[in-house]
């Protein structure tokens, strides 16, 4: 396992992240996610959350982007983040076109993290 630095107790992470999504049937798949301290809220794609059977929607939220203001249905994820277990909020989102399936930002960043961005 990679060992991670802290300062003042945070977890330092970089801008991309290999993180592990835990399906509601136990199942673990591993992601690399973008660290984006500049999204509210974290996201995934909606048929990566389909895989994984995440579910059901908790609630829906509108969401302002590079592609305007859309409703996003929002689920409940388990993640382990540099070894530390979360259980945090998801919108569901068409990702197919970017890099990444995942995007973890503010709200799952705030619990304990720090963005180095010069760490691979």
């Amino acid at each position: 396992m990679k060992k991670y630095a802290k300062m003042n107790g945070d977890i330092i992470v970089g801008l991309t992240e290999t993180i592990s999504l835990v399906s509601n049937d136990g199942k673990v798949q591993d992601v690399m996610a973008k660290i984006d301290t500049g999204a509210t809220r974290s996201s995934i794609d909606i048929k990566l959350a389909s895989k994984l059977n995440l579910g059901p929607v908790i609630k829906s939220k509108m969401v302002r982007s590079a592609h305007g203001n859309k409703l996003r249905p929002i689920v409940e994820a388990n993640l382990l983040l540099a070894g530390k277990k979360i259980k945090s909020e998801f919108t569901l989102a068409d990702r197919s076109n970017m890099k990444y399936d995942v995007l973890i930002g503010v709200n799952v960043l705030k619990q304990g993290f720090l963005v180095d961005p010069s760490k691979e």
